[in-house]
């Protein structure tokens, strides 16, 4: 295991490449971006007192407890204990070593398989919660967007522009998701183009090894309905928990500075920010997601350093103060009881006599 987590050149290249851009872009574009200085940056945050950063880290903890709802959701037998344990060791993976996402699904695979948990449970897991993930920042704009017609007044581009993306992604990814779930006939096609994309890579990496991707999609298929079947409700509930904690800290975060705008407006800028916390081109998302949410507050009237200062203190607590925790989750890890790595089949109780088989309806979702 400690050979799929050292990464490869190209991708400490690319990590090395990611965040030399995030600095460009803190550094220079985002105060041109949001039209303000850094020395007035710093000087709003200077007013921050220590009963502020206490409170904006406790609703930190509380999101991220909340996240632990959609980890166990996902994968049967994970404890919330383990799943808070592999969300902080996979972020912090995720935001500071080379290969950005990778390495932290590297490091959440590695943490499941010491704990004992199934290679196919695993896989399971991570695509579900990546499909949760990507639905609910597909979701937030829309929100964004209708909060702000029914507040009234002239939208800003970027949030149109924004809410619009996110429909319709988040319509497409859904619609494609779902018809896997309905149709064999469907995944099995998947796997064969996914087979297509991936073989030159797996030959490159284990030249010996073939690997039959329409068969693993297929399989895969069935133990994804089973989960999304039982367990969809914890996994979105924790997953709605996680976001709305996330918005009051960005609120608190902009409140704390001086800045007061209607809910609408604030949300709106949440919505686009996490949004373009998908575009993976730094760790992160660093530098893209502080300068879109920034744009769209400036863009309903808020001043440029305030809102700026926000944001920035917003995204401390969201990529440099979980290191903390980070570090403490990695010594859980490390103490925590070890079991060997089962592949059997799921747990008992996760099947139903009236689960469908292959080719069966899917669940309501």
């Amino acid at each position: 295991m400690a050979h799929s987590l050292r990464p490869s050149r190209q991708r400490i290249i690319q990590g090395v490449l990611g965040v030399l851009l995030a600095i460009v872009l803190v550094v220079w574009w985002l105060p041109r971006i949001a039209q303000t200085t850094w020395g007035a940056v710093f000087e709003t945050l200077s007013h921050v007192g220590f009963g502020a950063v206490m409170l904006l880290y406790g609703l930190m903890c509380l999101g991220l407890w909340c996240y632990t709802f959609t980890l166990a959701g996902s994968l049967p037998g994970l404890s919330h204990v383990q799943a808070l344990i592999v969300n902080l060791c996979g972020s912090s993976a995720g935001n500071f070593l080379p290969g950005g996402g990778a390495a932290g699904v590297a490091v959440t695979y590695a943490a499941f398989r010491s704990w004992g948990f199934s290679r196919r449970d695993i896989s399971t897991s991570v695509i579900v919660t990546g499909v949760w993930n990507i639905l609910a920042r597909m979701i937030l704009p829309v929100t964004g967007l209708i909060a702000l017609l029914v507040a009234g007044g002239e939208l800003p581009a970027a949030v149109v522009r924004g809410g619009l993306i996110g429909a319709a992604a988040g319509l497409a990814l859904l619609a494609l998701f779902i018809a896997a779930l309905a149709s064999e006939k469907l995944a099995r096609s998947f796997g064969l183009a996914l087979g297509r994309l991936l073989r030159p890579l797996v030959r490159r990496v284990s030249p010996s090894r073939e690997v039959a991707f329409d068969q693993l999609v297929t399989d895969q298929r069935v133990h994804i309905f089973r989960v999304v079947r039982h367990r969809w409700l914890g996994m979105t509930f924790g997953l709605i928990g996680y976001f709305a904690v996330f918005y009051v800290l960005f609120w608190q975060s902009l409140h704390v500075v001086g800045l007061r705008m209607t809910f609408s407006h604030m949300f709106a800028a949440y919505a686009v920010g996490r949004l373009l916390s998908a575009i993976g081109i730094t760790p992160g998302g660093v530098g893209v997601t502080e300068g879109g949410a920034a744009a769209v507050l400036i863009a309903f009237g808020a001043a440029p350093a305030q809102a700026l200062a926000g944001i920035v203190l917003f995204s401390l607590y969201t990529h440099v103060m979980e290191v903390p925790l980070g570090l403490l989750a990695y010594l859980g890890w490390a103490v925590s009881k070890k079991t060997a790595p089962t592949d059997g089949v799921s747990p008992p109780d996760e099947a139903s006599p009236d689960d469908p088989p292959p080719g069966g309806l899917v669940p309501e979702v």
